[in-house]
């Protein structure tokens, strides 16, 4: 066996250094092995979608429980390490550990004071446009007010969820710092959702972190054909849709279909002028809700009153 001297060995070392080359079509990428991406792209599409269907789920449900237009929106959506999440969230605040039945870990929820004091204003009585903002800690008081509002967001997840797996989502604890809620290891990824809710002038947010293992455990329930399923409305569904609506005001007019009249004629009416419109008395009337139309009929008296009897629907005209 021959041996090389140490100047043989610097050698080699020297002229193979210059000479090595990264091939061509070589491609490498940047792995942080502190923020681990453990879901799937095609799982996260879906998962994205089922909270976009919660975010209109809990504007409907707030709307009708505050008696006022509610809008929530999703803004961001992301795998992060549970320490960032938790760094990210104001001081003082709501903050929720909840359970996720039968799977292990738990999920957050949080509530910034931008969120929850115009909502507890409008709950006792308020408009919600007070242009104050505050930054204090809640009340014991106010925190049980804002539990049952916290309760009706933990429902719609629950519900929102059954889209993919049956998860008991549970209220544990409710702590007001941040960084008192040590229930996921700090370098632990977490599926962060990011809502902004609208109520009267105020605008603050909603966050949601699920653990990326707990999602995980569940990928066989979370398959890329869902992403693309339509979703059927339930006869519950509609029904709760249909007295959200009842009270809403609409715009609806009875016409005559078929008069025609020049434009002369029309920009020289002036006030105790006849118009004749050329059409029989018994001819039916058609009445149109919000330009849309809806029914057919004729015209009444009811004491001193004109009234529009309504015959039967018909389609747009």
């Amino acid at each position: 066996m021959t041996q090389l001297s140490q100047d043989q060995i610097d050698a080699v070392f020297k002229h193979g250094a210059g000479t090595m080359k990264r091939p061509k079509d070589s491609q490498t990428t940047r792995y942080d092995f502190l923020r681990p991406n453990r879901i799937p792209a095609s799982q996260l599409r879906a998962i994205r979608l089922l909270y976009e269907n919660f975010a209109r789920s809990v504007a409907s449900n707030l709307s009708a429980y505050l008696r006022s237009y509610v809008t929530v929106n999703l803004v961001s959506f992301e795998q992060v390490p549970f320490q960032e999440f938790i760094e990210g969230l104001p001081s003082p605040t709501v903050i929720v550990s909840l359970s996720l039945r039968p799977y292990e870990g738990s999920g957050v929820l949080e509530m910034s004071p931008a969120s929850f004091f115009p909502i507890l204003e409008m709950l006792l009585g308020g408009n919600g446009k007070s242009p104050e903002v505050f930054t204090r800690e809640i009340t014991d008081i106010e925190l049980r007010l804002v539990e049952m509002l916290l309760r009706l967001i933990v429902q719609d997840l629950r519900e929102a969820w059954k889209m993919i797996a049956n998860i008991d989502f549970a209220v544990q604890t409710i702590e007001k710092e941040p960084q008192f809620l040590q229930i996921l290891a700090p370098t632990e990824s977490v599926i962060m959702i990011g809502m902004e809710i609208r109520a009267g002038d105020a605008c603050g947010p909603l966050n949601i972190a699920i653990p990326s293992l707990a999602i995980k455990m569940m990928q066989q329930k979370v398959g890329h054909q869902w992403n693309t399923r339509r979703i059927e409305p339930t006869v519950e569904s509609q029904e709760k849709m249909l007295r959200l609506l009842e009270p809403v005001d609409t715009e609806v007019e009875i016409a005559q279909i078929g008069a025609t009249i020049q434009m002369q004629d029309l920009a020289s009416l002036k006030q105790g002028d006849l118009l004749l419109l050329d059409l029989p008395v018994e001819r039916p009337l058609h009445c149109f809700v919000n330009e849309k139309g809806r029914f057919h009929g004729h015209m009444a008296e009811l004491g001193s009153k004109a009234v529009f009897v309504v015959d039967g629907a018909t389609s747009d005209v």
